[in-house]
This record gives C-alpha cells, sequence and structure tokens, in this order.
C-alpha cells in the first residue's frame, strides 16, 4: 500500500511540475469572445454559469436575451430580483419563431436587442456581456452578421468578455472566437415524451 501511495505522489508531483511550468508562461489577459453552440443542452445554462460569477466577484455584467421572450426562468428571475445593480437583464425577444410566426416583428425586436448589446458592450464598465441566442437571430437573417462580426473584432474594448449562445454558429464567428464549446446532443428527455422541466430548463 505505501509503495502504491509513494508512486501516486511521484506521479502527481511530476504531474504538477509540467503544469506550472506551462501556467508560468500564460502571462496575458483579454476580454474573450466566446461561443456556445450545437444541438445539445446546456448553451445559455453554461453561459449563465459564468455570469453569476461574474456576479459573485463583484463585476457589473449584463445579458441581452435575442430570441427567448416573456416567460419566467430561475435565472432571469433571480438576477431581477437579487442582482439587478450588478447585472443588467433584456429580455428583447417575443417567444421562438414557430410561436411569433412574425418575421417583420421579429426582426424588429432583435434589431433592438442588438441595439442594446452593442451599448452593453461599448460600456466598459461591463466585463461581461451574455447574448443569448444570437446564433438564432443570425441564422434567420433578424441580425446581420457581418456587422455582428465586424463590431467584435473592431468596437468590443480589449477587456471586456463577450458570450454568444445559440445552435448553428457561423464558421466566420468561431474563427474570430477565443473559446469555443459546441454542446453534442447523445440523449434527451424530450424525446421520450418529457417536457420542459422547471430547475432543468427554466
Amino acid at each position: 500500500m505505501t509503495e502504491d501511495t509513494d508512486r501516486h505522489a511521484m506521479k502527481m508531483a511530476k504531474k504538477k511540475a509540467a503544469r506550472d511550468k506551462i501556467m508560468a508562461t500564460k502571462t496575458d489577459k483579454k476580454g474573450l469572445i466566446i461561443v456556445h453552440t450545437g444541438k445539445g443542452k446546456g448553451k445559455s445554462s453554461a453561459a449563465f454559469g459564468m455570469i453569476f460569477r461574474c456576479i459573485a466577484h463583484d463585476m457589473k455584467c449584463g445579458v441581452v436575451q435575442f430570441i427567448k421572450g416573456g416567460m419566467s426562468t430561475g435565472e432571469r428571475d433571480l438576477i431581477l430580483a437579487k442582482f439587478n445593480d450588478i447585472c443588467s437583464f433584456h429580455t428583447m425577444g417575443e417567444g421562438f419563431t414557430w410561436e411569433t410566426q412574425d418575421k417583420t416583428r421579429d426582426t424588429e425586436m432583435a434589431q433592438a436587442a442588438w441595439a442594446k448589446a452593442k451599448d452593453l458592450i461599448r460600456d466598459e464598465s461591463n466585463k461581461m456581456v451574455l447574448l443569448d441566442e444570437i446564433n438564432i437571430a443570425i441564422r434567420y437573417g433578424y441580425v446581420d452578421f457581418n456587422e455582428v462580426v465586424e463590431f467584435l473584432v473592431n468596437e468590443k474594448p480589449e477587456m471586456t468578455h463577450v458570450v454568444l449562445t445559440g445552435r448553428n454558429a457561423k464558421d466566420e464567428l468561431i474563427e474570430i472566437a477565443d473559446l469555443v464549446t459546441e454542446m453534442e446532443l447523445v440523449k434527451h428527455p424530450f424525446r421520450s415524451g418529457i417536457k420542459a422541466q422547471i430547475g432543468v430548463e427554466y
């Protein structure tokens, strides 16, 4: 048992030394462009995890929801009730596109959401801005994709993190991003006839 313990300790010491050597070279800091995409669940959930980290560190932040409508969600209700002073929250959509069935109205709302997003990003006091489901708005042509890319590349403050969520992120967005995660769908209860549930989906 002692031999195994000693061998494990030596192995971990080597790993730590190698890790410390790598970490010593990582000295730069910058505001990241972060993309959560893919067919799997968890894109917005993971993004809100980072928003709550910012809140916990007393870092000012903002959220713009491009598609989701006025439906009550746990994260929105909590932020509006408890953290509205540090996190600016804007639900600009009126629901999923198959529910509204009004492209003109959806486009107007998405354009207003994009204008609000730019204002929040330009405000350097915001350390992180979440653009929830913006990839859906881009996919349906509600927001001009080239304008989004140009703005992020040329106008985003150097130390501001911007998180963009939604399926089907375009290749050009992935190319300019610093951190990209694709959520892969393996299994989902919806396929078994189970509806969205409080505490899991909203």
